[in-house]
């Protein structure tokens, strides 16, 4: 069952076991755990084995719907993103004079970026072309380096649900894309860490983007050029991974840049983001203020 960051009007965030419509408050249920999902992941087999004990009878259950969920791993030491993973989109991106990457294509969402799976998106009013890009998010368990492709997945703590905004004009400035991708509430993600060993092939969903409940991109995440395997034994030769890292692993076709005339975001928007098996982040653009 998934990890959730929470909270209710009375109460600071902590993390919570959603099983069904409810949420089991861990700070009753099993107050031995850590209080962040990095620490969770980090601490290894006792915190799951702790955290597998809760069940829907423990103490600190409360209905879903009546909390506000945060983002899960509100400040990880990097969040990563993987331009052009899909085949289709790296021919909307060459139609737009940028060339298909030859080596996997990495840059930086800043921290500051990160908001949670539920809340406004401000359009930035330094810049007019405003975009979406669903993708499948995964969160490192372990510190690790050179990590051979074969072991990649036991270095995986599990998956969410990231929508990497785009402003395209800032994006397309410099060949870094790093501003352009890390405007402050661009990096919504959530609704809730689903534990690896809960999802059964992390290369075999699919990921589907809606605005204003008209799908704009859907595709399997069998279509990714490089798929999560290679990309950790890829980074991990670079740079250590550390528990609660994200790596966003790329968008597929549909964005609004490559639509003709293009399609870019607009105030009032609702951008939904899905990811088979691992539930939806649904975020409103708002007006910079």
């Amino acid at each position: 069952m998934p990890l959730a960051l929470f909270s209710t009007p009375n109460t600071a965030p902590r993390l919570g076991k959603v099983i069904g419509e409810t949420i089991i408050d861990l700070t009753q249920a099993a107050p031995q755990l850590p209080g962040s999902v990095i620490e969770f992941l980090a601490a290894g087999t006792s915190a799951r084995q702790a955290y597998d004990a809760v069940t829907a009878r423990s103490t600190g259950a409360q209905v879903l719907a009546d909390v506000r969920l945060h983002a899960p791993v509100p400040n990880p030491e990097k969040f990563l993103a993987i331009g052009m993973n899909y085949a289709d989109h790296g021919a909307e991106a060459e139609k737009l004079g940028l060339k298909e990457p030859e080596y996997q294509l990495w840059f930086n969402k800043q921290v500051s970026c990160i908001t949670g799976p539920f809340d406004d998106v401000v359009s930035p009013r330094v810049s007019e072309k405003l975009d979406y890009e669903v993708e499948l998010a995964v969160v490192i368990g372990q510190t690790c380096r050179n990590v051979p492709r074969a072991e990649a997945r036991s270095v995986i703590g599990g998956y969410m649900v990231a929508n990497d905004v785009s402003a395209r004009d800032w994006q397309l400035r410099t060949g870094t894309m790093t501003l352009g991708k890390s405007f402050d509430t661009h990096g919504p993600i959530g609704p809730w860490l689903t534990l690896d060993h809960e999802v059964d092939d992390p290369q075999a969903l699919t990921v589907r983007m809606l605005v204003n409940g008209v799908e704009k991109q859907c595709a399997s995440t069998a279509a990714m050029i490089f798929d999560i395997y290679d990309q950790i034994a890829y980074l991990s030769q670079v740079m250590t991974l550390k528990p609660g890292d994200i790596l966003a692993t790329g968008t597929p076709s549909g964005v609004g840049i490559a639509k003709d005339p293009p399609d870019f975001l607009q105030v009032g928007d609702v951008m939904r983001a899905e990811v088979e098996g691992l539930g939806y982040i649904e975020n409103r653009v708002v007006a910079d203020q």
